[in-house]
């Protein structure tokens, strides 16, 4: 397509791309999107007018100035601009997905790599048909390694995701229960996040799998693979602490090299080993793969371990689906500290096992003696009231309400929820 070159040579000569209408600058490339509340079509002559030196549209009505260029789409023509791109650079790229534990696992990688390589990878959480293609494009002629994170919610978005990317190496970090409602059922999650594999097999490249997860060791069993675990793999470790962040022992062939992390939870050594492995796949030293992972600090409300004048809380107010809220409860059930409160968000997205997925949810905090549970959103309504230990908020405004009539203090508190929640709000009553 002639647009893409034209288009292309723009870019290389240092004009930048961006979706943003309000952030078009003199001699941008302005791509106009559609979104759900939004036609970024009906802003091309705003961005003509800031100085963009092209304009790409995708209906004939707003093609009113030479720098409009229309074609069929702009989405697909941003994807394919990032794929041309992509193969241009000709650069090893690694491609992540999972349920839970993709964003660490990337930012992990990105910290290791980074020891060796000029590396680019996924900034936050742009890992949709949008932030994919606008993460290849911030790669440049300086870049020596790429890492691509990609999500999903709907069956086959990984395989559409991996025809832009075509990624040389893959994680899939689990495949858990999530987005329901978009999938339908665990088997098209399965499906979906298989593609990652399969598009490494087109490339003839290499997989990191979780050794100890026999659903990831059966989908990636014909491939050329590295898996990490505790025994009988390629890098091996065992978990040492977890309490109140995670330390894990690597086992190296000079010994065991213990490595200390900002990460709370023992589910986090799955994402640091296939980190590590990574490293050390790339030959990367074991003490740079240390200082790498050590250094790391997890912010954007992952996982967070924040000291208030009153008490200590885990912030995990990201995302929430069974998987991830199983292994958050149980690891927090693990640790040996006094005063625990639960404060539990519902989980959306869940579909017809929604009800069943909250009683569960419940079930492990009664199994775990929990004294205090605060449960949020109305999905917990018709749960809460069948126990003694629990207190049930309609939302996260009369928590707030809540917290600021009944002082907490001294508590080591669990936050965890779903996005919609919005829990990061209640921290400051805490």
């Amino acid at each position: 397509m002639k647009e893409i070159e034209s288009i292309y040579n723009s870019f290389l000569a240092g004009s930048r791309i961006t979706t943003d209408s309000r952030e078009v600058k003199d001699g941008d490339i302005f791509i106009a999107l559609k979104g759900e509340n939004h036609n970024g079509n009906t802003f091309a002559e705003k961005a003509v007018a800031q100085g963009a030196k092209h304009v790409v549209i995708d209906e004939a009505a707003y093609n009113t100035a030479p720098q409009c260029v229309l074609v069929p789409d702009t989405l697909q023509f941003l994807q394919q601009l990032a794929n041309y791109h992509r193969r241009k650079l000709n650069i090893p790229i690694l491609g992540i997905t999972g349920t839970n534990g993709k964003t660490t696992t990337k930012e992990l990688c990105h910290a290791v790599l980074s020891k060796k390589y000029n590396t680019v990878a996924t900034k936050g959480n742009l890992n949709n048909h949008i932030g994919v293609p606008l993460t290849l494009l911030s790669m440049d002629s300086s870049t020596e390694f790429g890492i691509v994170e990609m999500g999903a919610n709907h069956p086959g978005e990984i395989k559409e995701l991996c025809k832009i990317v075509e990624p040389d190496y893959g994680i899939i970090t689990n495949i858990g229960y999530a987005h329901l409602e978009g999938f339908g059922n665990y088997e098209n999650i399965i499906q979906t996040k298989k593609a990652l594999y399969e598009s490494v097999k087109e490339k003839a490249g290499i997989l990191f799998v979780n050794g100890e997860d026999k659903l990831l060791c059966q989908l990636s069993e014909d491939q050329k693979r590295y898996t990490y675990g505790i025994n009988g793999h390629f890098t091996n470790g065992e978990i040492v602490q977890t309490t109140p962040y995670l330390v894990y022992a690597l086992k190296t062939q000079h010994g065991q090299l213990y490595i200390r992390t900002k990460l709370i939870g023992g589910y986090n050594f799955d994402n640091a080993m296939a980190a590590t492995t990574v490293g050390t796949y790339f030959n990367i030293d074991p003490l740079q793969i240390q200082a790498a992972i050590e250094a790391y600090t997890p912010s954007n409300l992952r996982s967070q371990l924040l000291k208030t004048e009153r008490n200590t809380i885990i912030l995990d107010a990201y995302n929430a689906n069974p998987s991830s809220m199983q292994v958050a409860i149980s690891n927090f059930g693990e640790m040996k500290v006094d005063n625990k409160l639960l404060i539990i968000g519902e989980m959306r997205e869940l579909g017809a096992i929604s009800e069943e997925s909250h009683k569960n949810i419940v079930e492990l905090m009664k199994k775990n003696n929990f004294p205090r549970v605060f449960l949020v959103g109305a999905s917990f309504e018709s749960i809460a009231n069948n126990y003694t230990f629990t207190h049930y908020f309609p939302d996260t405004d009369t928590l707030i309400e809540y917290l600021k009539a009944n002082e907490i203090l001294h508590a080591f508190i669990l936050i965890k929820g779903s996005r919609g929640n919005k829990l990061e709000r209640i921290t400051e009553y805490l």
